[in-house]
């Protein structure tokens, strides 16, 4: 087997600006995951997301954002253990804007994720109509006919994630089976 070289980013320049903010990134091989940093008192801080941008590369720049319905007005990005709601509206606007930073979504329904109730219909019709960048669902996904529907909802592009639900984490979903529905659909 070949080993995989291990990516070091030079994320010096970040340390001046908000260094305790720095520890809601995750910095993996390929892609730095990127959350709460760009915002502050419920304002998108778009300087902290360029400078993050300009050092990692957009290609490698994950934006996780977890969104939630606010008073029947559409969907927000909440921060703060979900609790507090930004200014920060899941439109198609703010999709575009911010895919000039990222090369993908990390898109968390907060009203139903680890509840295994099913997943945000809306919330995934929202990226699939929208997102101009790949996007990744995760919250409430517990079949795979939910599989299905982020297929269908999310117009190829969003992907999934499945959690709780998973057997292998005390769930009702067989971990074999969600390997061989996405090898199914890698095929075809």
């Amino acid at each position: 087997r070949r080993r995989r070289r291990k990516r070091k980013f030079d994320l010096s320049p970040l340390t001046s600006l908000f260094l305790p903010s720095f520890c809601c990134c995750c910095c993996f091989e390929s892609h730095v995951i990127v959350t709460s940093y760009v915002f502050k008192n419920g304002e998108l801080q778009e300087d902290r997301l360029k400078l993050l941008s300009q050092v990692v590369g957009r290609e490698r720049l994950v934006l996780d954002l977890s969104c939630r319905v606010r008073d029947g007005d559409g969907y927000f990005v909440v921060t703060d253990r979900w609790q507090k709601f930004t200014s920060l509206k899941v439109n198609e606007e703010t999709l575009s804007e911010l895919a000039q930073y990222c090369s993908e979504f990390l898109i968390h329904g907060v009203d139903v994720e680890g509840k295994k109730l099913g997943i945000d219909e809306d919330l995934v019709s929202i990226l699939g109509k929208y997102s101009p960048i790949p996007a990744t669902y995760a919250g409430g996904v517990c079949t795979l006919k939910d599989m299905e529907l982020i297929k269908g909802l999310g117009q190829g592009m969003v992907d999934a994630t499945v959690g709780s639900a998973l057997d292998i984490f005390g769930g009702a979903l067989p971990y074999s089976e969600v390997v061989e529905w996405h090898n199914k659909q890698t095929k075809s």
